[in-house]
């Protein structure tokens, strides 16, 4: 898979859930290239914004989307690497802030 393919898919994923991704599409793309290099890596796309042990179980909860964007887009309009973002933070009207880890620290620390 190329990240332009990617870029299509995740795009019409994030909209059939009434979301956008960021509209700087440099971002996006480095992102997706980072999922992409996971998905080599590892098996699994895990979030490239996150360290990931390589254990699927473990990392489980960082799979893009991971389990916590839902909660970063209700309080924050972004997730936490930017991917994906509500309509109203990509048109800025709602203040752009920076996201802060909601992992578990037992999570992020093999």
């Amino acid at each position: 898979m190329t990240p332009e393919k990617l870029f299509e898919l995740l795009t019409k994923f994030a909209g059939s859930q009434g979301i956008s991704l960021n509209k700087d599409k440099t971002v996006v793309m480095d992102i997706l290239k980072g999922l992409l290099v996971n998905e080599s890596r590892y098996g699994y796309r895990s979030c490239p914004c996150r360290l990931a042990v390589g254990d699927k179980e473990h990392d489980r909860d960082i799979f893009c989307p991971c389990a916590y964007r839902d909660a970063d887009l209700k309080e924050y309009g972004s997730c936490y690497c930017l991917l994906y973002v509500t309509n109203e933070w990509n048109a800025g009207k709602i203040k752009h802030l920076m996201v802060p880890e909601r992992r578990p620290l037992d999570k992020r620390l093999p």
